[in-house]
């Protein structure tokens, strides 16, 4: 069974081909700038040579009919028909309070993503443009929507409702959402599985460190509470976002500055983070090389990245009771061996305790805490589309017929 993973941008995506009687990953890559005379496509057969292609592509479904016709071809394929695409699995951001795991796509489901883009009006609708120009690429193959929310539809009201009058939430759906879901659902799976502890049982703080972060608090296999909220905007510094804020500011600079609130929108999104503050880069290795350089606002981008994450560790650990485990992922989380020291040198309050020489991985799954931490600390790389490769696979599995 051959699965086709999609994670479609407004003029990107990246993809995925995987087969799942083994779980293996046969190809995969990426098509940026489409719609642009100069669209550029990379296409990376397992196993085979990695080709690099610019060239027009006008919309979504000519960008996804290309990377099809390379998977079948006779020197550059890796399948035999497109008979052999079983189904696609979509990453879709905003799954709000109507979805709280994956479905199978159909036109009920697709309404209700348009209903959802005011919630997410720079992702649901590239999201929606795949899965309709999959449709249209492998007509009769089933489509299976995948939500970075679902996980998060486990919080309990203390951990998702906002202090702010409770019709905003009856009447606009106001509230905390929470994104990165299904990475943050693998890795605790995962880290579950790797120390031998039963998932329903399973304590752990999973943080998803790269251009976009979120930690969650996770009790019992299950999202308690996380830290982006309404938007992915909230929570942990990130590369160009601000994450947490004082919403006052937003009024402040409407009242003292030429912004409107688009402009403010996009500088709080665009050019805030950790480029905000260091002015080198959003690229975390930008960063950590001009504070070793002597850069004092890139080591104090660096500073408040640490501050951030030692917040959120340490409220959610209050919150969980007890905490089998911390978890590091993405990539910063899983790249950063600096990083993740300077953070987990600084939770020795908490009994933890770092074993620098298990420290020294990249991208590697590993135990970095020493045999007698009072909680153990983690690397284990995320695989989202392998995540949603699963999901799709067994809803398909069980459709009538199969």
């Amino acid at each position: 069974m051959f699965v086709f993973v999609l994670n479609c941008g407004s003029s990107s995506f990246k993809y995925q081909l995987l087969d799942m009687s083994n779980e293996r990953r046969v190809a995969s890559g990426l098509v940026e700038r489409i719609g642009m005379q100069d669209a550029a496509l990379t296409y990376e057969p397992v196993g085979g040579e990695k080709i690099r292609e610019v060239l027009h592509v006008a919309d979504h479904a000519a960008a996804i009919a290309h990377i099809l016709e390379l998977l079948v071809d006779a020197k550059t394929g890796v399948i035999g028909s497109l008979k052999d695409i079983t189904a696609v699995g979509h990453r879709v951001v905003h799954g709000a309070e109507k979805f709280s795991k994956s479905v199978l796509v159909d036109e009920k489901v697709i309404a209700v993503l348009q209903e959802n883009i005011p919630l997410a009006p720079l992702h649901n609708p590239p999201n929606i443009t795949g899965i309709k120009a999959m449709m249209q690429d492998l007509p009769g193959v089933p489509n299976v929507a995948v939500f970075d929310t679902a996980f998060h539809t486990t919080m309990p009201p203390e951990s998702y409702l906002y202090a702010v009058p409770y019709e905003w939430y009856e009447k606009l759906h106001v509230r905390r959402y929470g994104f990165h879901g299904t990475s943050h659902r693998f890795v605790s799976e995962r880290a579950a599985q790797i120390l031998g502890i039963a998932l329903d049982r399973f304590n752990c703080i999973t943080c998803h460190m790269g251009n976009g972060s979120s930690f969650t608090a996770i009790k019992n296999g299950k999202s308690y509470d996380t830290s982006m909220g309404m938007t992915p905007l909230e929570g942990m510094v990130m590369g160009t976002r601000s994450g947490d804020i004082d919403p006052g500011v937003l009024r402040f600079l409407a009242d003292t500055s030429s912004l409107s609130i688009d402009d403010i929108d996009v500088v709080l999104n665009k050019q805030s983070g950790l480029l905000g503050i260091s002015g080198v880069s959003s690229d975390m290795r930008d960063v950590e090389i001009a504070a070793a350089q002597g850069n004092v606002r890139a080591q104090l981008a660096l500073d408040v990245l640490c501050h951030r994450s030692l917040k959120y560790i340490g409220a959610y650990a209050i919150e969980l009771g007890r905490v089998d485990a911390i978890i590091f992922t993405g990539g910063i989380g899983e790249n950063g061996a600096d990083f993740r020291a300077t953070v987990v040198n600084r939770l020795a309050l908490l009994g933890i305790k770092l074993d620098a020489d298990a420290n020294n991985v990249r991208g590697k799954e590993a135990i970095i805490s020493t045999a007698d931490s009072a909680i153990k600390v983690m690397v284990v790389p995320t695989n989202e589309e392998l995540e949603i490769a699963r999901d799709t696979r067994d809803i398909v599995a069980a459709l009538p017929g199969r």
